[in-house]
């Protein structure tokens, strides 16, 4: 088992200032869009996702909206936790992949609640409590290198891949990527839904330990060494950030749904209990819930704005729903039992 996280937080630091806040909660990135005018507007967004991904949407929101100056900071998962719920941090919106952790925010009263024309236009399963709002449909995906893969040993499920990495351990061995969960929130999310949904989660760690599998923090560092030919294939990455939805390829990669199960992430926004511009910040959900309305913003982004019919189409493509059933698996002892399982499956001799 190896450990390779460092490579997305190198690309950040060649595009933006990183540190640590002053409150204590460590951060990646920071950018700031716009200039602050008369009004001294200014709306602070801590959140998960990449610039590459995120910026053309923070850009189109700033043309449309000029009086508004747009600090954004980006941090992991438990970073944002931590900021929001210890720290209390002044961000206006907070945005991420753990849908596990906001959801506890909202549960434990971090959040404010909000409600307009926009977030009532979501599904059901697309918001909670209205004070999460889901704003993106991301699937997990395997992604494989074009080098490595012909179209004729592409597996297209769970017991395939057990069977391809079985049948061949010299191809694959130290060339398989996943996340590390016990730094990964996003990681961590979709190890615990994969062991509650597939039966065969647990033999596919087995077999990924044997091979001496690379642990990562990020999908963009996973995607990035798939790419380069150092990975053979990389699992439960994001699809968004391959460039691609399911059925897709991004650049050097092959993008593949597994037909057993696909495990959809909702990125969600919350407005912070304590934030100090909610104004600015109710503007920002209702554009950002209204994305499926403004494909050329989509198109830059290679986020999959919330649509319903893509879910009804294909019965395998399963998004995780809000409820405390997400918080199971963050209490600690049931965390520990499940980090300790994990980490025996992998760490093996």
């Amino acid at each position: 088992m190896r450990h390779s996280c460092s490579a997305l937080l190198l690309s950040l630091l060649l595009m933006v200032v990183s540190g640590t806040m002053a409150g204590g909660f460590e951060t990646e990135a920071q950018k700031v869009y716009g200039a602050r005018e008369a009004s001294g507007r200014t709306l602070r967004i801590i959140s998960t996702a990449d610039l590459d991904v995120f910026d053309p949407i923070l850009v189109a929101f700033q043309a449309e909206n000029p009086a508004i100056e747009i600090e954004y900071t980006i941090a992991s998962t438990s970073e944002l936790m931590k900021a929001i719920s210890v720290e209390g941090a002044p961000f206006d919106l907070a945005i991420s992949s753990a849908m596990d952790l906001q959801t506890k925010l909202a549960n434990d009263g971090y959040a404010q609640t909000y409600r307009s024309a926009a977030t009532d236009g979501l599904p059901q399963w697309a918001r909670w409590r209205n004070q999460l709002f889901a704003f993106t449909q991301e699937p997990a995906v395997l992604i494989l290198s074009e080098k490595e893969f012909g179209d004729g040993d592409i597996p297209a499920t769970r017991e395939d891949l057990i069977n391809l990495l079985r049948s061949e351990p010299d191809r694959f061995r130290g060339r398989i990527g996943t996340y590390d969960v016990r730094v990964s929130g996003f990681g961590y999310l979709m190890a615990t839904q994969d062991s509650r949904n597939t039966e065969a989660y647990w033999r596919l760690m087995e077999v990924m330990g044997r091979l001496d599998a690379r642990l990562y923090c990020c999908s963009g560092a996973m995607i990035r060494d798939v790419a380069n030919g150092t990975l053979a294939l990389a699992y439960n990455v994001l699809g968004s950030y391959a460039g691609a939805t399911p059925s897709a390829e991004g650049g050097g990669v092959k993008v593949v749904a597994l037909r057993d199960l696909v495990n959809v992430m909702l990125r969600t926004a919350l407005i912070p209990k304590n934030a100090g511009n909610p104004e600015d910040a109710h503007r920002l959900v209702d554009f950002l819930v209204s994305l499926s309305a403004r494909p050329a913003i989509v198109a830059r982004s290679g986020l999959p704005p919330i649509d319903d019919s893509v879910l009804k189409a294909n019965n395998a493509i399963r998004p995780i729903r809000f409820g405390p059933g997400l918080l199971v698996f963050l209490d600690r002892q049931k965390r520990r039992n499940f980090l300790r399982s994990w980490v025996s499956s992998l760490e093996q001799e």
